[in-house]
C-alpha cells in the first residue's frame, strides 16, 4: 500500500456486539481508532449461559448504533473506510449471520470490499495490532470456547500445536461456577472467590500432564470438582463461604498449572521465542503470572494483550482484515456463516465442542 488506510471491522460472534476503526500505516503498524463493545450479560444473566437466539436478536438491535458510535469515536465516515471486515465464524450461527449480513448491506451500499475474517485468527494476530511482533509466534488462544496452541507464521499461515479434546479452560470456569452457585461469566467469579481460598485444600487432578503432547483436557477437572463439592454437601450438610473460597482456588491453581506445563511443552515443540496470550481467559491475572514464568523457563518473550482486547473485540477483527486485505484477500456476496471454521486446515479437528464449534 502507498498510503496508510482504514478498515471498519465487526464482531458478533457470541454475545458482544463490536464495531471498531482500524488504521494500517506505511510501516505495517496498526492504530486503533475507536472499539465499542455492547455486552449481553443482563440478557443472560437468568440463563446460567449464553442463549443464541436472545444473543441474535440482541446483535441486531445493536449492531448498527455500536457501527454508528465506532465512526463517530473515530471522527470518520464510511467513505472514510478502505473496506469492511467482519467476524464469518466460527460462533453462534445467529450471531455471525447477523454481522455477516449486515456487513454485506454495508459493502453493497458503499462499494467497500468485504473481508470475511476468522474469529480465532483475530485473537491470533493481537500480538501484532498491540505490540508489532514479527512472524513467526507461539499462540495460546484460550478462550470461553477454545483452547489451543498454534504457531503463527502469517496472517493466513496457522499450525496447532496442541489443544483441548473437550472442555476449553472458559468452558471449565463457567460450569464449574455453575456448580458452586456463582454468578456468570465464570472466569472472573472463580478468581474472585480464588482469593480468599486455600488451593491445597482440595485434591484435584491435573488432567493429561502424565500423557506426552501438548494437548488438555479440561471436563474431568470439572467432574472431580462437582465430587469435592458433594463430599462436602454430604459431610457438612451444606456448603460454607469458606469451602466455596477453597473450591475455587483449588480449581483454578489446577487449571494453571495444566496451563503453565502444557505452554513449555508446546515452546519447546515449536522451538518458539515469543508466547502471546489471547482469549478471554488471558484476562485472569494468576494465569496471566504462570504464563509468564512458563515463557522465562523456556527462555521466550511473553506477550499479553490490554484486559479490554482479551475478550472479544472488532478491534482484532479489523486489524486481522487489513491484514488480509493487504494480501489480497477478497469476499463477495457469497460470503457465509461458518459455525465451525479452523484455523489450521492441515490438521485432523480435536474431538469435543465447545460454545463456539468444534476445537480447532
Amino acid at each position: 500500500m502507498d498510503r496508510p488506510f482504514n478498515i471498519l471491522g465487526l464482531e458478533s460472534s457470541c454475545d458482544d456486539t463490536a464495531a471498531a476503526v482500524v488504521r494500517m500505516g506505511l510501516d505495517g503498524n496498526a492504530q486503533i481508532l475507536s472499539s465499542s463493545v455492547y455486552g449481553q450479560e443482563e440478557f443472560h444473566a437468568e440463563f446460567g449461559g449464553v442463549v443464541p437466539e436472545i444473543a441474535a436478536r440482541a446483535h441486531t438491535e445493536k449492531i448498527d448504533i455500536c457501527t454508528a458510535e465506532a465512526l463517530d469515536i473515530a471522527n470518520c465516515r464510511l467513505t472514510d473506510m478502505t473496506a469492511i471486515a467482519v467476524t464469518a465464524g466460527p460462533g453462534l450461527a445467529g450471531g455471525v449471520l447477523s454481522g455477516v449480513m449486515f456487513a454485506k448491506g454495508i459493502a453493497a451500499g458503499t462499494g467497500l470490499p468485504l473481508i470475511g475474517v476468522n474469529h480465532l485468527a483475530g485473537h491470533a494476530l493481537t500480538p501484532r495490532l498491540t505490540d508489532g511482533v514479527d512472524y513467526p509466534f507461539l499462540m495460546l488462544l484460550v478462550s470461553g470456547g477454545h483452547c489451543q496452541f498454534l504457531l503463527v507464521e502469517d496472517c493466513d499461515d496457522f499450525t496447532r500445536v496442541g489443544g483441548t479434546i473437550d472442555d476449553a479452560p472458559g468452558e471449565a470456569f463457567d460450569k464449574a461456577a455453575r456448580l458452586l452457585g456463582l454468578g456468570q461469566p465464570g472466569g472472573p467469579a472463580i478468581e474472585r472467590e480464588a482469593k480468599s481460598g486455600d488451593p491445597k485444600k482440595f485434591s484435584l487432578p491435573r488432567p493429561l500432564l502424565d500423557r506426552d503432547g501438548c494437548d488438555m483436557s479440561f471436563s474431568g477437572l470439572k467432574t472431580a470438582l462437582l465430587r469435592a463439592r458433594d463430599g462436602v454437601v454430604a459431610k457438612k450438610g451444606g456448603l460454607t463461604l469458606r469451602d466455596r473460597a477453597n473450591l475455587c482456588a483449588g480449581f483454578q491453581e489446577a487449571v494453571m498449572d495444566v496451563l503453565a506445563e502444557k505452554t513449555r511443552r508446546a515452546l519447546d515443540v515449536a522451538n518458539a521465542k515469543i508466547l502471546a496470550v489471547a482469549g478471554g481467559v488471558a484476562a485472569n491475572m494468576k494465569i496471566r503470572l504462570v504464563l509468564e514464568a512458563a515463557a522465562g523457563d523456556c527462555g521466550a518473550t511473553f506477550l499479553a494483550p490490554p484486559l479490554e482486547l482479551c475478550t472479544d473485540n472488532a478491534a482484532m477483527i479489523a486489524h486481522a482484515g487489513a491484514e488480509l486485505y493487504i494480501k489480497g484477500y477478497r469476499d463477495d456476496m457469497t460470503l457465509a456463516a461458518r459455525p465451525r471454521w479452523p484455523l489450521d486446515r492441515k490438521s485432523p479437528a480435536l474431538t469435543g465442542s465447545g460454545k463456539k464449534g468444534a476445537k480447532s
